[in-house]
């Protein structure tokens, strides 16, 4: 579906710690100014001698997140496989909130009651979730968020934290690669007010590096048809082609109507984009030779499996937890955010409760899932700016222009910064 274009911007930090003081009002400060309630260093909810019971709230309508459970399972079994943590094997509570806010906002009540944190969660509706988070500050989300507000909430993290920007690195390069297509610009975007607020951040960051778009086009969640859009696109003189929001089903469109059309713009793509369905979707590897990816992750779908361990890890762990499951970006995120809270819980005490996990997770100022995706500051909520340049060529995506991930940088490029648009 067209909203999946709304995590499309989740594609190098600071160590530092303080202890905790009590605070008026009976709360507590972490580490980055995160408070914490006093009440929740004796909240022990789901946790037993021997398990660490974990809720995990997601879209399940549709198929539409299941990617998210599934990699939140397999690196709970990852986990256990070694022992667990501190001796507690972990287990996974799963919820569903049939893409509805009642749902969403329901199954969280349901975790709050029952498990000892949120981890993992992938869904549309976490706005209101959102709401009993916030009023129940001791409780931790550990997931990939996207509601602004809930994001910015002191006992929610993120393994890739999201704000209104880009990476300004990304868009040099491209102007850099392509100088004389920067000012024929066009995108493509999901009609909805998430995917407006990301693409605004977007938008300003290029602006800011020398782009000027002379098309930009909002698309409906029924569009199956792209063909008005690339005449359109044709006859204004685009010359680069932004579709790096787009989820494969919808890119893939994009790039059979580019081609029946004769007509062939730079094409970049992005994390939300990045699929081993995309090609076969799109009609074949010569409708999509060329293109140019960028995001803060690695080439996790595979190619990178023999260069990057974790790769290699993250697909065999998954296929355990679900045989013939084909990973996708809210798999990788439903890992990445169970491996976040497991480093947590590792700092956590031997007797874990949810304000002494709040606490560590407020001294995780560096984290990037072992090189399998750019390095992020969860406990400041600071995004990764680092990030890698990938090519379509003969079907597959290839790393170019990349160092070595021997290098200190794991393989990322971390030229510029991570710019946020003033007043967001």
């Amino acid at each position: 579906m067209a909203l999946l274009l709304t995590v499309g911007a989740a594609a190098c930090s600071s160590t530092s710690s303080s202890s905790t003081t009590t605070a008026a009002g009976g709360s507590s400060s972490g580490s980055n100014g995160r408070t914490i309630p006093q009440s929740a260093y004796s909240d022990y909810t789901g946790v037993t001698s021997n398990q660490v019971k974990i809720g995990n709230v997601s879209t399940l309508a549709l198929g539409l997140f299941k990617g998210a459970q599934v990699g939140t399972q397999a690196y709970v079994d990852y986990i256990n496989s070694t022992g667990g943590v501190n001796g507690r094997k972990l287990s996974l509570d799963n919820g569903d909130d049939s893409f509805t806010g009642a749902g969403n906002k329901q199954a969280t009540q349901n975790a709050l009651a029952n498990d000892f944190a949120l981890v993992g969660n992938f869904s549309l509706e976490d706005s209101y979730g959102g709401t009993v988070l916030a009023a129940n500050p001791g409780f931790p989300d550990v997931s990939q968020v996207l509601d602004n507000a809930t994001n910015k909430l002191p006992n929610v993290y993120s393994p890739l934290p999201l704000k209104d920007g880009w990476s300004s690195g990304q868009m040099t390069y491209y102007k850099n690669k392509f100088p004389a297509d920067a000012n024929y610009a066009g995108a493509l975007l999901a009609d909805s007010p998430a995917a407006a607020a990301t693409w605004s951040g977007e938008k300003y960051v290029a602006e800011q590096e020398g782009f000027k778009f002379i098309y930009a086009k909002t698309y409906p969640v029924t569009q199956t048809d792209f063909t008005q859009n690339v005449i359109a696109m044709k006859n204004a003189g685009v010359k680069i082609l932004f579709i790096d929001q787009m989820p494969p089903n919808y890119a893939s469109s994009v790039l059979k109507a580019l081609s029946q059309q004769n007509y062939h713009p730079q094409v970049l793509l992005g994390a939300a984009t990045y699929s081993n369905a995309l090609i076969p979707a799109a009609g074949g590897a010569a409708n999509v030779n060329g293109a140019y990816l960028a995001q803060n992750l690695t080439l996790y779908q595979g190619s990178d499996s023999s260069i990057v361990p974790a790769v290699s890890t993250f697909q065999d762990w998954v296929q355990k937890a679900s045989p013939g499951f084909k990973p996708d970006l809210f798999t990788l995120y439903g890992w990445l955010s169970t491996e976040l809270f497991v480093q947590g819980l590792k700092s956590a005490g031997k007797n874990p409760s949810r304000g002494s996990l709040l606490e560590a997770l407020s001294k995780v100022t560096t984290f990037n899932g072992n090189n399998i995706s750019a390095t992020s500051n969860p406990a400041a909520s600071d995004p990764p700016h680092c990030y890698l340049i990938a090519k379509v060529v003969n079907g597959e995506f290839q790393r170019v222009d990349d160092p070595p991930v021997s290098s200190s940088t794991a393989g990322f490029r971390c030229d510029g910064s991570y710019v946020v648009k003033p007043g967001t």
